[in-house]
């Protein structure tokens, strides 16, 4: 598919770029998005949750009453999980949550979340944008003039260029990366996907 190159004042110039139909136009595998999602939301936990159990709470391991003879269930520590102030029963522990998966099954996932994406037409081409300075009411005008200031946007670059990173990192509805770090989620996540044009090749190379 052939898609329009914007400038940096949003403006449609007169390049256009071709999108491949390997990448772009793909029959979507919605399981293999589902499991690409589910890995890299597993993957941020910290998974230090913890709560203390019958051993670790303080109290007297003093039995409370006598065994028989009271007509109730029997209880042996103040600690007990059926107890106010005893221990959590079963409670979380530390653990990791990170699993892998193939990196074929990841490309199938990226490439099916970029199809989803041409599909809307909520893919733009930007041309490489050029910041002399960090400065965020740069980036700020140039989200304006592709229109896009009260969507929440993913700009991929081709390489890395903390100018234009950092000149959003105030923003909250937007978010800056390379074309060889984005994930499955940042590309669903957005309503729109900002290619820089250097990037079209550097997803093409890896995703092939």
């Amino acid at each position: 598919m052939e898609v329009k190159v914007f400038d940096q004042k949003g403006k449609a110039t007169s390049k256009k770029v071709t999108l491949s139909d390997a990448i772009f136009g793909i029959e979507p595998n919605d399981h293999a998005i589902y499991l690409d999602v589910k890995q890299h939301l597993a993957n941020r936990r910290q998974g230090t949750h913890k709560s203390k159990e019958r051993a670790e709470v303080s109290g007297s391991t003093r039995k409370i009453k006598k065994q028989k003879g009271t007509g109730g269930a029997r209880a042996g520590s103040v600690k007990s999980g059926t107890r106010i102030g005893g221990g959590r029963i079963f409670g979380p522990r530390p653990r990791d949550y990170h699993f892998k998966l193939n990196v074929k099954l990841k490309q199938l996932a990226r490439k099916s979340a970029f199809t989803y994406k041409a599909t809307t037409d909520a893919i733009i081409v930007l041309e490489d944008p050029t910041f002399t300075a960090i400065k965020t009411q740069e980036f700020i005008n140039m989200i304006g003039g592709l229109e896009l200031q009260n969507e929440k946007v993913l700009l991929i670059l081709g390489s890395k260029n903390d100018n234009v990173y950092l000149s959003s990192k105030n923003l909250k509805r937007v978010k800056v990366v390379t074309a060889d770090s984005f994930n499955t989620f940042d590309v669903l996540n957005a309503k729109k996907v900002v290619l820089a044009e250097s990037s079209i090749e550097v997803i093409e190379k890896i995703l092939n």
